[in-house]
């Protein structure tokens, strides 16, 4: 077994007043690599959700559905090498977000992952027979230049969600939203005093009605939010009202999916 390093980050305040020296983050690419909702069909999709980010210092893996033929499979026929990731992130512990670790794990072990630290023991052990580092996500961290996690918000079920800072505002990507949407908007805010610009992801809106939604989509347009891209367990429904809010500011994510934030 490979030795491991356990990695502690800066905390958010110094990480804060460093990012304000940091040059601007390169053209941000995002690119859906697994999810239920077609975009390329060329790709398999599956219930789950992973996109993969370039433009921040270290490429990301964000979320790893659920089957990682599936997502081995969608990353080959996207020409992503998994030896060009560096960092894993775990939104939380669901199958259909952390199911495809291990297969990518056999491909790539020289990363560090990022999940929450309310995992079970036992599943960091595991990720760590890989060779893989390790970091417990408790409160707010910088991942790297321009990349943040919110830490684990949420009660019943932790969650976290990665936040990149771009000259237009921040990104904001969710796996599921368990914790509710309108939870995490604040706390992006929070960590960097500045305006969201895109949102997308699983919003975990399913079920809930025309005038729930609404609600948030009144939200989301008052809170100043200038784009967004729900997917995964977004719904329907909650895809369409926002998509008639917001018109050509709607992203319509799906796996194949490619975003550029210039």
């Amino acid at each position: 077994m490979m030795s491991i390093a356990l990695i502690f980050p800066l905390t958010l305040s110094q990480a804060f007043s460093e990012e304000r020296s940091l040059k601007d983050p390169s053209n941000i690419v995002i690119t859906v690599t697994y999810d239920n909702n077609e975009y390329d069909q060329t790709l398999q999709t599956a219930w789950g959700f992973s996109c993969f980010i370039r433009g921040t210092e270290k490429t990301i893996l964000f979320d790893t559905g659920g089957n990682g033929k599936v997502l081995l499979s969608n990353m080959s026929r996207l020409k992503i090498d998994p030896l060009e990731v560096e960092v894993v992130i775990l939104s939380h512990i669901h199958h259909d977000h952390v199911g495809g670790l291990a297969s990518f794990l056999g491909k790539n072990p020289n990363v560090t992952v990022y999940l929450p630290r309310s995992f079970p023991e036992s599943f960091r052990d595991e990720v760590q027979t890989y060779g893989a580092h390790t970091v417990n996500v408790g409160e707010s961290l910088r991942i790297c230049d321009n990349a943040y996690s919110t830490g684990e918000l949420g009660t019943r079920i932790r969650e976290q969600s990665l936040v990149i800072n771009t000259e237009r505002g921040l990104i904001v990507i969710t796996g599921c939203a368990h914790p509710g949407i309108l939870k995490v908007l604040p706390k992006t805010k929070e960590i960097l005093k500045t305006n969201v610009y895109l949102v997308m992801g699983g919003f975990h809106l399913g079920g809930m009605s025309d005038r729930q939604i609404g609600e948030i989509v009144e939200v989301f347009k008052r809170e100043g939010v200038k784009k967004v891209g729900p997917c995964h367990c977004s719904g329907n429904l909650a895809r369409k009202l926002f998509r008639k809010a917001y018109g050509k500011d709607f992203i319509r994510v799906g796996v194949g999916k490619v975003i550029e934030i210039p």
